[in-house]
C-alpha cells in the first residue's frame, strides 16, 4: 500500500493468535477482592471470572470476524498512517456522505447495528431520503489502523486526516457523527473544514457554561451538572494515566486479556444505561467483540496513547471561532446516562443548534446500546440540513 491508493481488507486473525488468546485466559493470574466489594474498587472479580469463562469456551471470534466481513471495508495511508475504514455506500441516488467516528474505549464495532440501516433505509423499514454513504474509520492507533508509529496524532491531526479521506472518496461536502472522542474529532473538523460539513450530530456534548451566564439551572439540568462535576471527581482516573504514563498502562493490558476486558469493561458497565448489569445494555458477544479488536490488533497502548497526544497537543488545536467564521448547523442528543450533560442553553450559546434531543433511554455508547433511537436522531437531524 502507498500514496492515495484504497485496499480492499478483510480480518484474518491467524489461529495462532487465537490458540496463544486461549493460553493466556486459561493461565490468568487473579487477583483477590474484599468480600462483598463488587465493583466499589473498579471491575468485579466474580464477574470477570464469569466472562472470561464464557470467552475462552463459548465466544466464536470466528463469527465476528465473519460479520464484520460482511460490510466492505478498505486500507489506506493518509499522513503516513495506516487508516481503516468501512465504507457502505447507499443504494439511492440523493445519499448524503456521512462519516461516524468513535471513541474509547470503543471501536468500529460501535457502529455495526447502524452502518446498513443508515445507508439503506428503505431495506428497514425507513424513508429512502434519509439516506446516507456511511464511512466509518478505525482511529489512527486503534484496531485495524494499527498502532500510530511517530509522535502528533492527535484529534487535530485526526480530523485533517478525515478531510483527505473523504476527498479521496470523491465526497467534497459531508455529514460528521462522533460521541467521546467522535465528537471532539467532529468538533475539530467544524472547526478546520467548517466549508465542507454539512452538518455535525453529536451524542457526548462537551460545553463550558457561557462567560455571563449566571441565570439558574432548572432542576434536570443542575441535575447533569451534578453529574459532571461527580465524574470529574470519581470516574477520571483511567484519563490522568492515560494522558501521563500510557506505555507503563500499556504493558499490563497488552499482555493480560483479562486485564484489558477489565479495564474497558468496567467503563461500559459505568458509562451505560445499565442500572449496575452491564448485561443489560450489552451481550457478552458485543462486549468481547470490542475487546477483541483491541486485543488482536495489539493497539490498546497506542489508543490511550491518543489522551496523551491531545494533552501534549494543547487540546481542541486550530483557530479559535470568530466573528463571521462559519459556523456548522449542529445536533446535540443527550443520552440520561451520557457522562456529560449540558444543558441546552450551553449549546446554543456554543454551537449553531437545529436540534437538540433529550433521549429517552441510552448512555456513552450509543450507537451501539441504543442503535434504533441513535439512527433516528441521526436521520432527523440531518434532514434539516441536508
Amino acid at each position: 500500500m502507498s500514496g492515495e491508493e484504497l485496499v480492499p481488507f478483510r480480518v484474518a486473525v491467524p489461529d495462532a493468535v487465537l490458540d496463544d488468546l486461549a493460553d493466556r485466559l486459561a493461565r490468568t493470574r487473579w487477583p483477590d477482592q474484599i468480600p462483598g466489594s463488587g465493583w466499589d474498587y473498579g471491575t468485579d472479580t466474580a464477574y470477570l471470572r464469569e466472562l472470561v469463562a464464557y470467552w475462552a469456551e463459548g465466544y466464536d471470534w470466528r463469527a465476528a470476524e465473519a460479520r464484520l466481513n460482511a460490510l466492505p471495508q478498505f486500507v489506506t495511508e493518509v499522513d503516513g498512517q495506516r487508516i481503516h475504514f468501512f465504507h457502505v455506500r447507499s443504494p439511492e441516488p440523493h445519499a448524503v456522505p456521512l462519516v461516524l467516528t468513535h471513541g474509547w474505549p470503543g471501536s468500529v464495532v460501535e457502529f455495526l447495528d447502524v452502518m446498513a440501516p443508515l445507508a439503506d433505509p428503505r431495506a428497514h423499514g425507513g424513508d429512502p431520503a434519509d439516506a446516507f454513504h456511511v464511512v466509518v474509520p478505525s482511529l489512527p492507533g486503534y484496531g485495524f489502523s494499527g498502532p500510530t508509529r511517530e509522535t502528533g496524532w492527535d484529534a487535530a491531526r485526526i480530523a485533517d486526516a478525515w478531510s483527505v479521506l473523504m476527498t479521496r472518496l470523491g465526497y467534497e461536502r459531508f455529514g460528521a457523527q462522533g460521541g467521546d472522542w467522535g465528537a471532539i474529532v467532529t468538533q475539530l473538523l467544524a472547526r478546520r473544514h467548517a466549508t465542507r460539513l454539512i452538518g455535525m450530530h453529536l451524542n457526548m456534548v462537551t460545553v463550558r457554561r457561557p462567560v455571563g451566564d449566571d441565570a439558574p439551572l432548572d432542576e434536570a439540568d443542575q441535575a447533569g451538572v451534578d453529574a459532571m462535576v461527580r465524574f470529574r471527581e470519581t470516574e477520571m482516573g483511567y484519563l490522568q494515566i492515560q494522558a501521563t504514563k500510557p506505555q507503563s498502562l500499556g504493558v499490563g493490558l497488552n499482555d493480560s486479556p483479562a486485564g484489558l476486558a477489565a479495564w474497558i469493561i468496567e467503563k461500559f458497565r459505568t458509562w451505560s444505561d445499565s442500572d449496575g448489569d452491564v448485561e443489560r445494555s450489552f451481550t457478552r458477544d458485543q462486549l468481547l467483540t470490542n475487546v477483541m479488536v483491541y486485543w488482536v490488533t495489539g493497539t490498546v497502548n497506542s489508543a490511550n496513547r491518543l489522551y496523551y497526544e491531545f494533552r501534549r497537543g494543547g487540546g481542541m488545536r486550530g483557530p479559535a471561532p470568530r466573528a463571521g467564521d462559519p459556523r456548522v448547523p449542529t445536533g446535540c442528543a443527550v443520552y440520561p446516562h451520557e457522562i456529560f450533560r449540558p444543558p441546552r442553553r450551553w449549546c446554543e450559546a456554543a454551537f449553531d443548534l437545529r436540534q437538540f434531543t433529550e433521549m429517552p433511554r441510552g448512555g456513552h455508547f450509543a450507537a451501539m446500546e441504543e442503535p434504533a433511537i441513535f439512527a433516528d436522531d441521526v436521520r432527523s437531524f440531518f434532514r434539516l440540513v441536508r
